[in-house]
Parts: structure tokens; C-alpha cells; sequence
């Protein structure tokens, strides 16, 4: 979690000038486990995102510095990751003469030229989460995550190649109705081109401006899904993204006819948590004995709604440490003011497709012995995205 402001950009790039900041060694961590006891622990994944139209508060250099604006600009984007990133080895590569050979040898003349020098710094990470969000991505993002797109209706994954299979985006879920899932796409599926473009080392962010569009207009894709290769034409159109399916279930052959409250969550945008608050008020109402919460192909999303989320179902205890470089930074903490639904008996339903703010939420259910969970290994993805502030907008999200 990038708590702490970056400050003016003068301020900044003297201290970087002074060398008061030198990376020191420490061991990369990621407790996100590959089920869903993955623990109440996160670490830092940071997505910068630039502001083309946001003005610039810094004095100008001084002459003898030679530095541009592009040069500021840079140089952020390497105090925002010196600052936040958890392996202070830095992939075993010195942060600090790597800001100098980049500022001796990379050319930054142009915003376009600064970006590439950018995304070169941060791919020497081989971090698949620190990632240079460029306005117009910056923007996708955002609209993923506020209730209505003009798409497919998929969640994508990085890049992967698992058993031999051809690399590709791998599909995390379908929206339900959406184009996608009315074609027969499926989590776990593999999309191997859009629009006959390979998307063997297509970036995510790219592929999810491919994916959106125009309503009406049309895309051809290609799906692996086990051993069969298949083209996909889909037709975009205006969905919305409701967070939550629910439904009353009652246990054949029981004696007391015991009913089960089933809530499927698909994501985390900003009506997640009132929505399972009115999925459990509405079940409540049929007189429900326990409930069953679906989390599986469920991706992520907004990591305050997890966190809200999480409360809904404790009455106390941690939900998650925020780690960064310096150690524990937050400590999320249900305190009983938000309880809803604290008491019935509670099932969490996981798969591979369960990641990011859903893992959190379930590890937090598990670990606080407040829910059983039941399924198969996840994604492996327990991470908070966080956006540095100032320039490098505050923001959660599921990559």
C-alpha cells in the first residue's frame, strides 16, 4: 500500500541527485498461496499511471543538472518503485546505477521516448504486476471497474503457458449474458489472437483495448479450449457488470428442509458490497439457515469492496496486512460496525479462476475461522494493485 505522498518533483530529484536513497538487498515475498488458505498477508503489486493533461508542480532544475522534463518525469516513475517495491534486491540489479545508465544512455526527448524508457526499467523486475499505465489505458482500467462496459464480456490473465500449450491470455471468467459466455468461452480457456494479431506476448492492458469498442462492431477471436483451436466471432455490446447472482437452496432429503442461501460474486466493482448486503437480506427473508459464497472465476476487482466485503461476514478480527519494503504498512481489521451476516453457518466455493481481492477475502474467511472453504488451488494472485499518488493516481484493480 503506497500510503506516503511523493512530493513535489524538485524535491524528489534532489534527493535522488544526493543519492540518499540506495537499494538494499532483501528477499522477494509474495504469500499468496496457490489455494485459497493463502493467509492474511498481501505485497505491493504497483501500477503507474501517467496523467498526460495533469500539470507539472516542480521548480525548474538547475542548470547544471541538465535534466528535462521528460528527465522529471522518469526519474518519478524510478522513486515511486525505489520507495514502494518489496524486493529491495530489485531482481539482483543495482536501482540506483540503473537510474544513471538510463539517464545517460536511454533517449527521453519525447513522452512517447520517456515511456519506453519506462516500461525498458521496469521489465528488468520480470514483475508481471509493476506495469506503466499510459493515459488511455489508465482510462480502460477505470471503466472496468464502475458497472457498465462496451465489450465481450471477458476477464482476462497474464500470459501463460501451462502443460506445452501454446502461450496466450488465459480467460478468467465470462461475464454472465455477455458476448463471450453466449459463444461458449469459458474460464480457462486460452485466446490465442484477436483480430489476427498473436496475443503469444500481447500485453493485457493491450488486449482489453482490443477486447472494447464500438457497440455493434465485431471481433474475431481465436480459442484454445483443451485441445481444440476454434474461431470466435463476437459482436460488442453495452453490458453491465452486476457484481452478484443469488438464489435460495434448499438440502434434498433433509428432515428439517434446511435452506441454503447461494451468492454468486463475479467481481469487485463499486456496488459489490451493497449488493451482497441485499443478496443476504433478500435470502434472509426465506428464512435461510446458512449460506454458500461463490467465488470462483471471480477475478478481483476494487480492493476496498473485498475489504468491505470481508466485514459484512467478521464481527472482528484481521483481514489483511499491507506489506511494502519497509515491512507491515496497514492493518485491515473488521471491528463488528459493518457486520451483517456474522453468525450462519458459511461455505466459500474456490477454483483457478478465483484471484486477487477474491483470494484476500477468501484467506481472511478461512484464516479467521469464520468460513469453510472448499474447492480447487487458485490463481495465485494475492495481490493489492496499488497507483502511487500525485501523478501516479491512487487505485485498485485486478490485472
Amino acid at each position: 500500500h503506497v500510503s506516503s505522498s511523493l512530493g513535489p518533483r524538485s524535491r524528489q530529484v534532489d534527493r535522488v541527485l544526493r543519492g540518499s536513497t540506495v537499494a538494499r538487498a532483501s528477499p522477494a515475498a509474495t504469500d499468496a498461496s496457490a489455494s485459497a488458505g493463502l493467509g492474511r498477508r498481501a505485497v505491493v503489486g504497483m501500477a503507474l499511471a501517467v496523467s498526460l493533461s495533469a500539470p507539472a508542480y516542480c521548480r525548474a532544475p538547475p542548470p547544471s543538472s541538465a535534466l528535462t522534463e521528460e528527465n522529471l518525469l522518469f526519474l518519478e516513475a524510478w522513486r515511486a518503485v525505489d520507495r514502494a517495491y518489496y524486493d529491495k534486491s530489485f531482481n539482483g540489479q543495482s536501482w540506483f546505477r540503473y537510474r544513471e545508465r538510463a539517464l545517460r544512455d536511454d533517449p527521453m526527448n519525447t513522452r512517447q521516448e520517456t515511456y519506453a524508457a519506462i516500461k525498458k526499467m521496469l521489465a528488468t523486475l520480470d514483475d508481471p504486476f509493476t506495469r506503466l499505465l499510459e493515459p488511455e489505458k489508465f482510462k480502460s482500467l477505470r471503466s472496468g471497474t464502475q458497472g457498465a462496459l462496451t465489450g465481450v464480456g471477458l476477464s482476462i490473465g497474464y500470459p501463460l503457458a501451462l502443460n506445452g500449450s501454446p502461450a496466450g491470455l488465459s480467460v478468467m471468467s465470462a461475464a454472465p449474458g455477455g458476448p463471450a459466455e453466449k459463444a461458449g468461452i469459458m474460464s480457462g480457456d486460452v485466446i490465442l489472437a484477436i483480430d489476427d494479431t498473436s496475443a503469444q506476448d500481447m500485453d493485457i492492458y493491450d488486449a482489453a483495448d482490443r477486447l472494447q469498442g464500438p457497440e455493434g462492431s465485431s471481433i474475431d477471436l481465436t480459442i484454445l479450449s483443451g485441445a481444440d483451436t476454434r474461431h470466435v466471432v463476437l459482436k460488442r455490446e453495452r453490458y453491465t457488470l452486476n457484481p452478484v447472482r443469488s438464489r435460495m437452496c434448499e438440502i434434498p432429503g433433509s428432515e428439517d428442509s434446511s435452506k441454503i442461501g447461494y451468492i454468486k460474486l463475479t467481481t469487485f466493482n463499486q456496488n459489490a458490497a451493497g449488493s451482497v448486503k441485499e443478496a443476504i437480506k433478500k435470502l434472509r427473508e426465506n428464512n435461510v439457515k446458512a449460506f454458500v459464497l461463490d467465488l470462483r472465476n471471480n477475478s478481483g476487482g476494487l480492493f476496498p469492496e473485498g475489504i468491505e466485503i470481508a466485514k459484512i461476514w467478521m464481527d472482528k478480527g484481521v483481514i489483511v496486512y499491507i506489506c511494502d519494503s519497509r515491512g507491515v504498512r496497514d492493518i485491515y481489521e473488521a471491528d463488528g460496525a459493518s457486520t451483517v451476516a456474522a453468525s450462519e453457518p458459511l461455505v466459500v466455493l474456490v477454483n483457478k479462476g478465483t484471484a486477487s481481492a477474491s483470494e484476500i477475502l477468501a484467506g481472511a474467511l478461512k484464516d479467521n475461522k469464520r468460513a469453510v472453504v472448499y474447492g480447487e488451488p487458485t490463481y495465485g494472485k494475492g495481490y493489492r494493485l496499488t497507483v502511487p499518488p500525485v501523478m501516479w493516481f491512487v487505485l485498485i484493480w485486478h490485472a
